[in-house]
């Protein structure tokens, strides 16, 4: 990505999504913004690298209790944050656009993705998990046994592609609202926006939206629930539902206004308070670690009272919140830094997501023999799959209809 010289007529750090430099009109895009949803990608990435190495997994051999804490921290706030930034640029693409084309959009952008992984790319991905627990002579199948019987049979797996229908879903939703009553989100957005100079008031107000929207649902159905109809590729963990919802409609809410002077301003109060925000995150994650060590050690393991049950869904709901402010906010405020790492992975970064779980898999299964630390593994997959997707990436973008997918 070329970063354009600043012109003091124009807000800083602005670019069209094609690259052309159109001045500061509603097609522009953040770039603090799109840094903070590449670097959840990489986080993405780094996840997956390194599950197979914690204590309460059921993989390689090899483990280490640092990539469980890992682990945790990203679990318990990543991808709510993702759904979050996804939503800051909805309305204004829904009010160019209109809803029919909107739609159209959305759907050629995540509905092709979306088919493509779970008829493609996962069933290519879990294969040599099919290979670990059937070892040869234990059955004929090979690869397109195995795809068959995935579609026909199951389980079926949607693998990261499950966030792609959710936003797809969510992006409908979005739509009818906005067809049906559009003052609601109009409303929804004047309300945030008035708080742009009161960031502690609007921290507390999201805070609040984030216990509502899990505080119950996790009490409901535990952490563990995972809701998938029918036996078909659309799973979703239960408990977030909710949760998921409320970030992405409080990202749809940001960007109605204006997200160069709302709450999200880059040199607003909320990006001026990065280190507030990373400091409750901090906190909140404190809190978590000090409740599962309290579940592994002082209380019943399997059968956790429901004082625990509480107070760890009030310190995931907190922290979540806590870090969806800190992680855009951090970038906003560091918004003229050279991040040459990401800003080079952003074209790039989608693709990237939809590609990476292959090379994950099938690098865990080529080191999963050797006798070698937990950490050498987790660097071994991580370099190659940010290697190898993002290479695969670039080659395909070669492709124009390709390109204009991912």
């Amino acid at each position: 990505m070329i970063e354009q010289k600043p012109d003091p007529k124009r807000p800083p750090m602005l670019r069209k999504t094609d690259g052309t430099d159109q001045g500061a009109i509603a097609t522009t895009r953040i770039v603090a913004l799109d840094r903070a949803r590449t670097f959840i990608i990489l986080l993405v990435l780094v996840h997956h690298s390194v599950v197979n190495y914690t204590h309460f997994g059921s993989g390689d051999k090899a483990r280490w209790l640092g990539f469980d804490l890992v682990v945790l921290f990203n679990d318990s706030f990543f991808m709510a944050c993702m759904f979050m930034i996804s939503g800051l640029f909805v309305h204004d693409s829904l009010t160019r656009r209109g809803g029919a084309n909107f739609i159209a959009s959305r759907a050629w952008r995540l509905g092709i993705p979306y088919l493509v992984s779970i008829f493609v790319l996962m069933p290519v991905a879990y294969y040599p998990t099919f290979l670990r627990y059937h070892l040869p002579g234990t059955t004929d199948f090979n690869f397109f046994h195995f795809w068959w019987h995935t579609l026909t049979i199951g389980p079926w797996p949607s693998g990261p592609a499950w966030f792609l229908w959710v936003l797809l879903a969510l992006n409908i939703l979005t739509v009818i609202v906005w067809s049906v009553g559009p003052r609601l989100l109009k409303g929804l957005g004047q309300v945030i926006f008035l708080t742009r100079n009161r960031p502690m008031t609007a921290f507390a107000a999201f805070l609040v939206v984030s216990l509502v929207s899990y505080v119950p649902m996790r009490l409901i159905f535990g952490d563990a629930s995972w809701l998938e109809p029918g036996g078909y590729p659309l799973p979703i963990q239960t408990s977030r539902i909710l949760l998921y919802a409320a970030y992405f409609f409080t990202g749809v809410g940001i960007g109605v206004v204006s997200l160069r002077t709302g709450i999200f301003a880059e040199n607003g109060e909320v990006a001026n308070r990065w280190l507030l925000w990373l400091g409750y995150a901090l906190a909140f994650y404190g809190a978590i670690l000090f409740l599962v060590y309290a579940h592994h050690n002082w209380i019943d393991f399997n059968n956790p009272p429901t004082w625990w049950e509480v107070a760890y869904a009030f310190a995931f709901a907190l922290f979540s919140a806590a870090m969806a402010f800190a992680l855009p906010a951090t970038f906003l405020r560091f918004a003229r830094a050279k991040l040459p790492l990401l800003d080079a992975m952003q074209p790039s970064a989608y693709g990237i997501y939809l590609l990476h779980y292959i090379f994950i898999i099938y690098l865990q299964y080529l080191v999963y023999d050797r006798a070698w630390p937990a950490g050498l593994k987790a660097a071994i997959v991580f370099a190659g799959t940010l290697a190898a997707s993002w290479a695969l990436t670039v080659a395909l973008r070669r492709i124009p209809l390709v390109a204009r997918v991912i």
